[in-house]
């Protein structure tokens, strides 16, 4: 892949992040229930999206399969990054929802999908046990040694997003392990494995009762776009546009907002 290509897919990427955030318009796409030979949608579904979007995309799956009982909708849930890596190498997906603009570049960089939207926006929180000794208060504290720390890998949205935060801050932070999704950092903390983590507000909410997420002020300034694209190699283009545009309906952005989520 050109350097040159990658610069341009991602400069066009954050135009798009920008111009959906600034209408408020969750995109073209309208709800489908037919293909475009007008039969019943049918077949099987592959999604790929962020571990972050867990629980909100198996609410979706699950209404948009009893929507169209002749779909079977297949999640694959993980890091952005990864997800983007298997779909570039190959792997069969029909809609890939990412955690931030460059991982959505990647995939449309390597011309594997076009025309993504953002569809929802996320932002940081420290999390901590919920029955922990309240050692920890600000972002400040990451940087103390004797306290145990997780954080998600940097190579992954919530990661990068991490280091942005921490680097804004001016805080240099001691983490003890370094996680591949931000679903891990969040089950290392709810059982009391360590004493912090970074994870995203919509992560805390989802922890329930055994968490307690604390505000951190210059999340503000780090926030993470997420993008949805229905992919090149799709071999279900009707169902496959047909689950975005349930994912941008008044309905899927309800699921998101319940979730957490901040929408465009």
């Amino acid at each position: 892949m050109r350097p040159e290509r990658r610069t341009v897919g991602l400069a066009a990427l954050l135009l798009l992040a920008v111009t959906a955030c600034g209408t408020g318009a969750p995109g073209p796409l309208t709800p489908a229930a037919e293909g475009a030979s007008g039969q019943p949608l049918s077949g099987r579904l592959t999604v790929f999206a962020a571990a972050s979007l867990t629980g909100s995309f198996e609410r979706l799956r699950d209404d948009f399969a009893a929507a169209h009982p002749g779909v079977q909708v297949q999640l694959n849930l993980g890091a952005s990054s990864a997800l983007a890596r298997q779909i570039v190498s190959g792997a069969p997906a029909d809609v890939f929802a990412a955690a931030n603009p460059p991982t959505m570049a990647t995939v449309v960089d390597a011309r594997e999908a076009t025309a993504p939207q953002v569809f929802a926006r996320n932002r940081l929180q420290l999390v901590v046990p919920a029955d922990g000794p309240g050692r920890v208060d600000t972002l400040a504290d990451l940087a103390r040694p004797e306290l145990v720390v997780a954080l998600c890998a940097v190579a992954v949205p919530c990661g990068e997003a991490s280091a942005r935060l921490l680097s804004s801050a001016g805080v240099t932070a001691a983490p003890d392990t370094l996680e591949q999704d931000v679903k891990a950092v969040l089950t290392k903390v709810a059982l009391g494995e360590v004493d912090a983590g970074l994870v995203y507000r919509t992560d805390v909410l989802a922890g329930g009762g055994a968490v307690r997420g604390i505000d951190v002020p210059q999340a503000d300034q780090v926030v993470n776009d997420y993008l949805v694209a229905v992919t090149s190699s799709t071999g279900n283009p009707s169902a496959a546009r047909a689950f975005v545009a349930h994912l941008l309906s008044p309905r899927g952005q309800a699921v998101l907002r319940e979730a957490g989520f901040e929408l465009p």
